[in-house]
Protein backbone atom coordinates (compact mmCIF):
# COMPACT_ATOMS: atom_id res chain seq x y z
CA UNK A 1 0.00 0.00 0.00
CA UNK A 2 2.10 3.32 -1.22
CA UNK A 3 0.44 6.58 -0.04
CA UNK A 4 3.22 8.60 -1.85
CA UNK A 5 1.16 11.18 -3.99
CA UNK A 6 1.58 11.08 -7.84
CA UNK A 7 2.93 13.92 -9.49
CA UNK A 8 -0.90 15.10 -10.48
CA UNK A 9 -1.99 15.33 -6.58
CA UNK A 10 1.45 16.97 -5.65
CA UNK A 11 0.08 19.48 -7.68
CA UNK A 12 -3.03 19.82 -6.86
CA UNK A 13 -1.77 20.32 -3.46
CA UNK A 14 0.53 22.81 -4.03
CA UNK A 15 -2.35 24.55 -6.22
CA UNK A 16 -4.70 24.52 -3.06
CA UNK A 17 -2.11 25.57 -0.64
CA UNK A 18 -0.89 28.94 -3.14
CA UNK A 19 -5.22 29.28 -3.44
CA UNK A 20 -5.46 29.25 0.21
CA UNK A 21 -2.47 31.20 0.84
CA UNK A 22 -3.77 33.94 -0.93
CA UNK A 23 -7.50 33.83 -0.60
CA UNK A 24 -7.79 33.00 3.27
CA UNK A 25 -5.47 35.21 4.85
CA UNK A 26 -5.72 35.72 9.06
CA UNK A 27 -7.42 39.42 7.82
CA UNK A 28 -9.67 37.55 5.75
CA UNK A 29 -10.94 34.96 8.00
CA UNK A 30 -10.64 37.32 11.20
CA UNK A 31 -13.07 39.72 8.56
CA UNK A 32 -15.59 36.74 8.46
CA UNK A 33 -15.32 35.34 12.30
CA UNK A 34 -16.21 38.86 13.43
CA UNK A 35 -18.94 39.50 11.18
CA UNK A 36 -20.50 35.66 10.63
CA UNK A 37 -21.17 35.77 7.23
CA UNK A 38 -21.34 32.92 4.72
CA UNK A 39 -18.40 33.35 2.66
CA UNK A 40 -20.35 33.93 -0.75
CA UNK A 41 -17.71 34.49 -2.91
CA UNK A 42 -14.74 31.95 -1.66
CA UNK A 43 -17.78 29.82 -2.34
CA UNK A 44 -18.21 30.31 -5.77
CA UNK A 45 -14.25 30.65 -6.44
CA UNK A 46 -13.58 27.21 -5.04
CA UNK A 47 -16.01 25.49 -7.10
CA UNK A 48 -15.20 27.34 -10.33
CA UNK A 49 -11.30 26.50 -10.18
CA UNK A 50 -12.33 22.76 -9.13
CA UNK A 51 -11.22 22.73 -5.41
CA UNK A 52 -14.69 22.69 -3.84
CA UNK A 53 -15.74 20.05 -6.60
CA UNK A 54 -12.59 17.79 -6.57
CA UNK A 55 -13.79 14.32 -5.25
CA UNK A 56 -17.09 14.06 -8.25
CA UNK A 57 -16.97 12.71 -11.42
CA UNK A 58 -14.42 14.66 -14.32
CA UNK A 59 -17.83 15.10 -16.31
CA UNK A 60 -18.89 17.62 -13.43
CA UNK A 61 -15.36 18.97 -13.71
CA UNK A 62 -13.92 16.99 -10.55
CA UNK A 63 -11.16 14.15 -10.09
CA UNK A 64 -13.32 11.62 -9.47
CA UNK A 65 -11.17 10.91 -5.72
CA UNK A 66 -11.91 11.16 -2.18
CA UNK A 67 -8.62 11.24 -1.70
CA UNK A 68 -8.16 14.42 -3.37
CA UNK A 69 -10.87 16.06 -1.38
CA UNK A 70 -8.95 15.21 1.69
CA UNK A 71 -5.55 16.86 -0.14
CA UNK A 72 -7.66 19.95 -0.36
CA UNK A 73 -9.48 19.79 2.84
CA UNK A 74 -6.45 19.35 4.75
CA UNK A 75 -4.16 22.52 2.98
CA UNK A 76 -7.27 24.11 3.03
CA UNK A 77 -7.62 24.05 7.17
CA UNK A 78 -3.84 24.37 7.15
CA UNK A 79 -4.43 27.93 5.90
CA UNK A 80 -7.43 28.84 7.75
CA UNK A 81 -9.76 26.70 10.41
CA UNK A 82 -12.73 28.59 9.81
CA UNK A 83 -13.01 29.05 5.77
CA UNK A 84 -10.95 26.65 4.86
CA UNK A 85 -13.47 24.14 6.06
CA UNK A 86 -16.69 25.73 4.28
CA UNK A 87 -14.48 26.49 1.03
CA UNK A 88 -13.40 22.49 0.75
CA UNK A 89 -17.25 21.77 1.48
CA UNK A 90 -18.79 23.91 -0.53
CA UNK A 91 -21.45 21.67 -2.42
CA UNK A 92 -23.44 20.67 1.16
CA UNK A 93 -23.39 17.43 2.17
CA UNK A 94 -26.23 16.29 0.18
CA UNK A 95 -24.72 16.78 -2.72
CA UNK A 96 -22.68 13.69 -2.61
CA UNK A 97 -25.19 11.51 -1.81
CA UNK A 98 -27.39 13.38 -5.23
CA UNK A 99 -24.01 12.32 -7.07
CA UNK A 100 -23.95 8.57 -5.59
CA UNK A 101 -27.93 7.85 -5.23
CA UNK A 102 -29.33 10.47 -7.43
CA UNK A 103 -31.09 10.05 -11.29
CA UNK A 104 -29.88 11.69 -14.02
CA UNK A 105 -32.56 13.79 -13.46
CA UNK A 106 -31.87 14.87 -10.19
CA UNK A 107 -28.52 15.63 -10.43
CA UNK A 108 -29.01 17.84 -13.47
CA UNK A 109 -31.92 20.01 -11.68
CA UNK A 110 -30.07 20.26 -8.14
CA UNK A 111 -25.97 18.64 -8.17
CA UNK A 112 -25.16 20.39 -11.03
CA UNK A 113 -26.03 24.18 -10.11
CA UNK A 114 -24.59 22.94 -6.48
CA UNK A 115 -21.33 22.26 -8.23
CA UNK A 116 -20.81 25.78 -10.22
CA UNK A 117 -21.51 26.98 -6.75
CA UNK A 118 -24.99 28.65 -7.16
CA UNK A 119 -26.85 26.77 -4.08
CA UNK A 120 -26.08 24.37 -2.18
CA UNK A 121 -27.80 20.82 -1.13
CA UNK A 122 -27.62 20.71 2.58
CA UNK A 123 -28.02 17.18 4.60
CA UNK A 124 -30.57 16.79 7.21
CA UNK A 125 -30.41 14.12 9.52
CA UNK A 126 -29.73 14.57 13.17
CA UNK A 127 -32.81 15.34 15.67
CA UNK A 128 -33.38 17.13 18.61
CA UNK A 129 -34.63 13.57 20.38
CA UNK A 130 -32.35 11.63 18.98
CA UNK A 131 -28.60 13.33 18.33
CA UNK A 132 -26.06 10.38 16.83
CA UNK A 133 -28.70 7.64 16.74
CA UNK A 134 -30.45 7.24 13.75
CA UNK A 135 -31.92 4.36 13.96
CA UNK A 136 -35.21 5.73 14.38
CA UNK A 137 -36.55 9.00 13.68
CA UNK A 138 -39.52 11.08 14.64
CA UNK A 139 -39.33 12.76 11.22
CA UNK A 140 -41.99 10.91 9.12
CA UNK A 141 -42.73 11.18 5.25
CA UNK A 142 -46.50 9.21 4.62
CA UNK A 143 -47.36 9.05 0.98
CA UNK A 144 -50.68 10.89 -0.20
CA UNK A 145 -51.34 9.80 -3.87
CA UNK A 146 -48.45 11.13 -5.91
CA UNK A 147 -47.19 12.76 -3.30
CA UNK A 148 -45.12 12.18 -0.09
CA UNK A 149 -45.89 14.10 3.21
CA UNK A 150 -43.04 15.24 5.77
CA UNK A 151 -43.68 16.04 9.30
CA UNK A 152 -40.73 16.51 11.35
CA UNK A 153 -37.62 18.59 13.06
CA UNK A 154 -34.19 18.15 11.81
CA UNK A 155 -31.26 20.27 14.29
CA UNK A 156 -27.55 21.04 13.87
CA UNK A 157 -28.41 21.28 9.93
CA UNK A 158 -25.07 22.74 8.63
CA UNK A 159 -25.45 25.57 5.81
CA UNK A 160 -29.51 25.12 5.41
CA UNK A 161 -30.08 29.08 5.45
CA UNK A 162 -28.33 29.15 2.81
CA UNK A 163 -29.25 25.89 0.95
CA UNK A 164 -31.41 25.70 -2.36
CA UNK A 165 -32.31 21.97 -1.68
CA UNK A 166 -32.12 19.85 1.29
CA UNK A 167 -31.81 15.76 1.72
CA UNK A 168 -33.97 14.80 4.11
CA UNK A 169 -34.22 11.30 5.56
CA UNK A 170 -37.24 10.67 6.70
CA UNK A 171 -39.38 7.44 8.46
CA UNK A 172 -41.06 5.95 5.69
CA UNK A 173 -42.23 2.83 7.33
CA UNK A 174 -43.23 3.07 10.93
CA UNK A 175 -44.00 -0.78 11.64
CA UNK A 176 -40.10 -2.30 10.23
CA UNK A 177 -38.51 -4.27 12.58
CA UNK A 178 -35.51 -2.81 12.95
CA UNK A 179 -36.96 0.90 12.18
CA UNK A 180 -34.34 1.93 10.53
CA UNK A 181 -34.92 -0.32 7.58
CA UNK A 182 -37.85 1.78 7.11
CA UNK A 183 -35.94 4.95 6.14
CA UNK A 184 -36.02 6.88 2.93
CA UNK A 185 -34.11 10.50 1.88
CA UNK A 186 -35.84 12.68 0.20
CA UNK A 187 -35.09 15.72 -1.58
CA UNK A 188 -37.07 18.96 -0.20
CA UNK A 189 -35.99 22.60 -1.81
CA UNK A 190 -35.45 24.65 0.82
CA UNK A 191 -38.12 27.26 -0.26
CA UNK A 192 -41.23 24.81 -0.72
CA UNK A 193 -44.14 25.65 1.69
CA UNK A 194 -43.85 24.75 5.08
CA UNK A 195 -39.96 24.28 4.93
CA UNK A 196 -39.13 26.96 8.25
CA UNK A 197 -35.23 26.91 8.70
CA UNK A 198 -33.98 28.75 11.76
CA UNK A 199 -29.87 29.13 12.50
CA UNK A 200 -28.75 28.42 15.70
CA UNK A 201 -27.29 31.77 17.41
CA UNK A 202 -23.83 32.02 19.48
CA UNK A 203 -22.04 28.27 18.86
CA UNK A 204 -18.49 28.08 19.92
CA UNK A 205 -16.83 28.41 16.73
CA UNK A 206 -17.12 28.29 12.89
CA UNK A 207 -18.96 31.50 12.57
CA UNK A 208 -18.90 31.59 9.10
CA UNK A 209 -20.77 28.77 9.03
CA UNK A 210 -24.34 28.69 10.23
CA UNK A 211 -26.01 25.95 11.75
CA UNK A 212 -30.05 25.47 11.76
CA UNK A 213 -33.07 23.69 12.89
CA UNK A 214 -35.35 22.72 10.10
CA UNK A 215 -38.88 22.37 10.35
CA UNK A 216 -41.11 20.63 7.70
CA UNK A 217 -44.92 21.42 8.96
CA UNK A 218 -46.81 19.10 6.19
CA UNK A 219 -44.27 19.86 3.36
CA UNK A 220 -45.25 17.52 -0.34
CA UNK A 221 -43.13 16.19 -2.67
CA UNK A 222 -43.28 14.45 -5.61
CA UNK A 223 -42.43 10.64 -5.89
CA UNK A 224 -39.80 11.70 -7.67
CA UNK A 225 -37.90 13.49 -5.06
CA UNK A 226 -36.70 9.86 -3.29
CA UNK A 227 -33.04 9.89 -3.29
CA UNK A 228 -32.02 6.29 -4.17
CA UNK A 229 -34.05 3.81 -2.86
CA UNK A 230 -37.31 3.58 -1.19
CA UNK A 231 -36.84 2.55 2.93
CA UNK A 232 -32.81 2.20 1.87
CA UNK A 233 -32.34 6.18 3.14
CA UNK A 234 -30.69 4.69 6.10
CA UNK A 235 -27.48 2.40 4.25
CA UNK A 236 -27.55 5.04 2.01
CA UNK A 237 -26.60 7.77 4.63
CA UNK A 238 -24.44 5.12 6.04
CA UNK A 239 -22.23 5.71 2.77
CA UNK A 240 -22.08 10.03 3.72
CA UNK A 241 -21.11 9.50 7.06
CA UNK A 242 -17.94 6.91 6.77
CA UNK A 243 -16.69 9.55 4.55
CA UNK A 244 -18.33 12.31 6.94
CA UNK A 245 -15.82 10.89 9.61
CA UNK A 246 -12.65 10.63 7.20
CA UNK A 247 -13.04 14.37 6.46
CA UNK A 248 -13.54 15.08 10.44
CA UNK A 249 -9.97 13.87 10.63
CA UNK A 250 -8.72 15.36 7.70
CA UNK A 251 -10.32 18.90 8.60
CA UNK A 252 -8.41 18.66 12.32
CA UNK A 253 -5.41 17.94 10.80
CA UNK A 254 -5.23 20.59 8.76
CA UNK A 255 -5.98 23.01 11.47
CA UNK A 256 -3.65 21.35 13.64
CA UNK A 257 -0.96 21.32 11.32
CA UNK A 258 -1.12 25.58 10.87
CA UNK A 259 -1.02 25.66 14.60
CA UNK A 260 2.36 23.38 14.40
CA UNK A 261 3.37 25.90 11.68
CA UNK A 262 3.02 28.51 13.30
CA UNK A 263 4.42 27.09 16.86
CA UNK A 264 7.62 26.03 15.01
CA UNK A 265 8.22 29.63 13.81
CA UNK A 266 7.60 31.10 17.20
CA UNK A 267 9.92 28.81 18.74
CA UNK A 268 12.79 29.44 16.38
CA UNK A 269 11.93 32.91 17.05
CA UNK A 270 11.20 33.90 20.45
CA UNK A 271 14.14 35.00 22.60
CA UNK A 272 13.89 33.85 26.66
CA UNK A 273 16.23 33.60 29.26
CA UNK A 274 19.04 34.53 26.70
CA UNK A 275 18.37 31.93 23.96
CA UNK A 276 15.53 31.09 21.90
CA UNK A 277 13.09 28.76 23.35
CA UNK A 278 13.64 26.05 20.51
CA UNK A 279 17.13 25.67 22.49
CA UNK A 280 15.22 24.37 25.52
CA UNK A 281 14.93 20.85 26.21
CA UNK A 282 11.11 21.36 26.82
CA UNK A 283 9.87 22.94 23.96
CA UNK A 284 11.77 20.40 22.06
CA UNK A 285 10.18 17.48 22.87
CA UNK A 286 6.81 19.34 22.77
CA UNK A 287 7.45 19.64 19.13
CA UNK A 288 8.55 16.31 18.67
CA UNK A 289 5.82 14.83 20.24
CA UNK A 290 3.36 17.44 18.35
CA UNK A 291 4.85 16.58 15.11
CA UNK A 292 4.35 12.67 15.66
CA UNK A 293 0.88 13.31 16.82
CA UNK A 294 0.13 14.73 12.92
CA UNK A 295 2.64 12.12 10.85
CA UNK A 296 0.28 9.32 12.73
CA UNK A 297 -2.86 11.52 11.73
CA UNK A 298 -1.78 11.62 8.44
CA UNK A 299 -1.47 7.80 7.84
CA UNK A 300 -4.76 7.12 9.15
CA UNK A 301 -6.28 9.96 7.50
CA UNK A 302 -4.43 8.30 4.31
CA UNK A 303 -5.51 5.21 4.46
CA UNK A 304 -8.72 5.58 5.23
CA UNK A 305 -9.15 7.85 2.07
CA UNK A 306 -7.31 6.01 -0.02
CA UNK A 307 -9.63 2.31 0.95
CA UNK A 308 -12.68 5.12 -0.16
CA UNK A 309 -11.51 5.69 -3.36
CA UNK A 310 -10.91 1.58 -4.30
CA UNK A 311 -14.41 1.02 -2.99
CA UNK A 312 -13.91 -1.07 -0.21
CA UNK A 313 -14.70 1.56 2.87
CA UNK A 314 -13.62 0.60 5.69
CA UNK A 315 -16.73 1.93 8.33
CA UNK A 316 -14.04 0.32 11.57
CA UNK A 317 -11.12 2.18 10.34
CA UNK A 318 -12.83 5.60 9.39
CA UNK A 319 -14.38 5.52 12.82
CA UNK A 320 -11.08 4.70 13.99
CA UNK A 321 -9.97 8.40 12.47
CA UNK A 322 -12.80 10.36 14.19
CA UNK A 323 -12.11 8.71 17.42
CA UNK A 324 -8.43 9.27 17.60
CA UNK A 325 -7.58 12.08 15.31
CA UNK A 326 -9.73 15.11 16.46
CA UNK A 327 -8.70 14.75 19.86
CA UNK A 328 -5.01 14.49 19.44
CA UNK A 329 -5.06 17.37 16.89
CA UNK A 330 -6.86 19.51 19.63
CA UNK A 331 -4.09 18.04 21.93
CA UNK A 332 -1.68 19.74 18.83
CA UNK A 333 -3.11 22.99 18.66
CA UNK A 334 -3.31 22.94 22.65
CA UNK A 335 0.51 22.75 23.14
CA UNK A 336 1.18 25.66 20.32
CA UNK A 337 -1.51 27.55 22.32
CA UNK A 338 1.04 26.64 24.75
CA UNK A 339 4.22 27.31 23.58
CA UNK A 340 2.88 30.76 22.77
CA UNK A 341 2.17 31.33 26.16
CA UNK A 342 -0.25 34.87 26.43
CA UNK A 343 0.59 35.18 22.68
CA UNK A 344 -1.25 31.89 22.27
CA UNK A 345 -4.76 33.01 23.86
CA UNK A 346 -4.97 35.91 21.32
CA UNK A 347 -7.00 36.07 18.40
CA UNK A 348 -4.27 37.89 16.60
CA UNK A 349 -1.98 34.77 16.40
CA UNK A 350 -4.94 32.50 14.97
CA UNK A 351 -4.30 29.66 17.38
CA UNK A 352 -7.31 30.05 19.99
CA UNK A 353 -9.76 29.89 16.85
CA UNK A 354 -8.66 26.45 16.00
CA UNK A 355 -8.95 25.01 18.96
CA UNK A 356 -12.81 26.45 18.87
CA UNK A 357 -13.20 25.33 15.29
CA UNK A 358 -11.58 22.01 15.68
CA UNK A 359 -13.62 20.97 18.70
CA UNK A 360 -16.88 21.06 16.66
CA UNK A 361 -15.67 17.68 15.02
CA UNK A 362 -15.44 15.60 18.24
CA UNK A 363 -19.28 15.88 17.52
CA UNK A 364 -20.32 17.25 14.43
CA UNK A 365 -20.99 13.46 12.39
CA UNK A 366 -21.08 10.97 14.62
CA UNK A 367 -19.79 11.67 18.07
CA UNK A 368 -15.99 9.82 19.34
CA UNK A 369 -18.26 7.98 21.37
CA UNK A 370 -20.45 6.64 18.86
CA UNK A 371 -17.69 6.32 16.58
CA UNK A 372 -16.19 4.03 19.36
CA UNK A 373 -18.91 1.82 19.65
CA UNK A 374 -18.69 1.27 16.19
CA UNK A 375 -15.21 0.14 16.47
CA UNK A 376 -16.38 -2.67 19.29
CA UNK A 377 -19.12 -3.31 16.83
CA UNK A 378 -16.98 -4.33 13.91
CA UNK A 379 -13.90 -5.83 15.96
CA UNK A 380 -16.18 -7.62 18.65
CA UNK A 381 -19.03 -8.84 17.30
CA UNK A 382 -18.53 -8.99 13.96
CA UNK A 383 -15.32 -10.47 13.64
CA UNK A 384 -13.76 -7.90 11.60
CA UNK A 385 -10.27 -8.32 10.99
CA UNK A 386 -7.52 -5.60 10.56
CA UNK A 387 -5.46 -6.62 7.73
Amino acid sequence: MDFSLTKEQELLVQAAREFARKEMTKEVTQKYEESGTYPVDLVKKSCQLGFGIVEFEEKYGGTGSFFNKVLVTIEFCRASSTLGFVAAEPCGLGAELVAKFGTEEQKEKYLVPALRGEGSIAGAFTEPAHGSDLTFLDTKAVLDGDEWVINGTKTFISAADVAKSIVVLCQTDPKAKPSYRGQTLFIVERDSEGVEVRPLKNKLGLKCLSICEVTFDSVRVPKENILGQLNRGFYHTLYLFNRIRILGGARTLGMALGAYDIALSYAKERVAFGQRLSNFQGIRWKLADMATKLEIARLLVYKAAWLEDQGTGDPALSSMVKAWVPPSMIEVINDAIQLLGGYGYLAEYDLERRLRDARAFMIAGGTVETCKNTIADFLIDRAHIIP
